[in-house]
């Protein structure tokens, strides 16, 4: 007996079982889609929920997540890692401004041309906010078509990604674009999942290829593993005697770009020197470890603390804040916790 077509049988699946109460799916903007998509990128559903909601909160709409100062978009992004997508939010609904209208495009190719949105994002977009059957390839759509069309490999590379964009072009409905995007996403975040994946309940099991050769384990390929170097780094955590905290905003590239951070060295000695310090009054503090996906940072804190109030030190990118103004920064991760041991 045949099979119903893969995208009949996935459909008739979400419909029952799929998750149909995302903040982003009410309504399904295009703004709140757009947003939810870049949040998405690298970072599971369940983690994304609560920071989507507070950004709605301050950004309920283009125009003023492009009015908004950088800091403060900074700020609300603060935890989600990967900070570039925040500056490319920013960067993006400022171009929307000036060059669409404030209306982000409805065609993949000229969202695909802003800064942060690549073809499957564009794609995402596009099909859950206009109802389009487009072909998507986030981390759980790759997973499924991998395993469901036996595609050996690293998706990184070119020949395989070539594969699994047909395998996804060739399983498109006709109709119901938006709700076939979640549900393939749904699918491999719920069922197809990359440990113990749960076949029993797979709506696309029958002709599953990867579980019919029992190579489900071994699809999508691993990309190649590489040694992660550990780096050490100094911060320091100088709090002057109002209780302000010295700050420099890092370069807008590379790590933790754009954001406030304790100012930092690859040694204790070079970082006094830099402030006219003695590097005998400061204290060491237990290291903090925060992996990052390609090295491993071991971040030890100098502590020191001012008896007056320190107008030092200010120079361009730097500056002191007391607490109540740090509350409005967007800090990375390792430093919170710094700060989060050291009051």
């Amino acid at each position: 007996m045949s099979q119903a077509p893969f995208a009949e049988r996935l459909l008739a699946w979400w419909d029952r079982h799929g998750r149909h109460d995302l903040p982003w799916q009410h309504p399904r903007t295009p703004y709140r889609v757009w947003v939810s998509e870049v949040m998405l990128q690298q970072t599971q559903v369940a983690t994304v929920m609560p920071y989507f909601e507070r950004w709605m909160a301050r950004f309920p709409d283009l125009p003023r997540l492009a009015q908004a100062p950088e800091d403060e978009v900074l700020a609300h992004w603060a935890g989600l890692g990967y900070y570039a997508r925040a500056r490319n939010l920013h960067a993006t609904a400022r171009r929307v401004m000036e060059t669409h209208g404030g209306e982000l495009p409805a065609d993949p190719e000229a969202l695909a041309a802003l800064p942060g949105i690549g073809e499957s994002t564009a794609n995402a977009i596009v099909s859950q906010a206009h109802d389009r059957p487009l072909p998507i390839l986030d981390g759980n759509a790759k997973r499924v078509l991998a395993r469901h069309a036996a595609i050996e490999g690293w998706p990184g590379r070119s020949a395989v990604l070539r594969a699994l964009w047909e395998a996804a072009a060739v399983r498109l409905p006709s109709e119901r674009g938006a709700d076939y995007t979640q549900a393939i996403m749904d699918l491999g975040a719920t069922v197809c999942s990359a440990a113990r994946p749960a076949c029993l309940h797979c709506p696309v099991q029958a002709d599953c290829q990867g579980r019919i050769s029992g190579r489900l384990e071994a699809l999508p390929g691993r990309k190649p593993r590489r040694e992660v170097p550990v780096k050490r780094r100094y911060m320091l955590l100088w709090r002057d005697g109002r209780g302000r905290l010295l700050l420099e905003r890092r370069p807008p590239r590379g790590i933790w770009g754009g954001l406030w951070c304790l100012p930092e060295d690859d040694g204790a000695a070079p970082l006094a020197e830099r402030f006219g310090l003695d590097p005998a009054a400061l204290e060491h503090l237990s290291p903090v470890e925060h992996r990052l996906t390609h090295r491993h940072l071991r971040i030890t804190p100098l502590a020191l603390c001012s008896e007056g109030e320190e107008e030092r030190a200010t120079d361009e990118g730097l500056g002191w804040f007391s607490p109540n103004d740090i509350l409005e920064l967007g800090l990375p991760r390792p430093v919170l916790r710094i700060l989060d041991a050291t009051q």
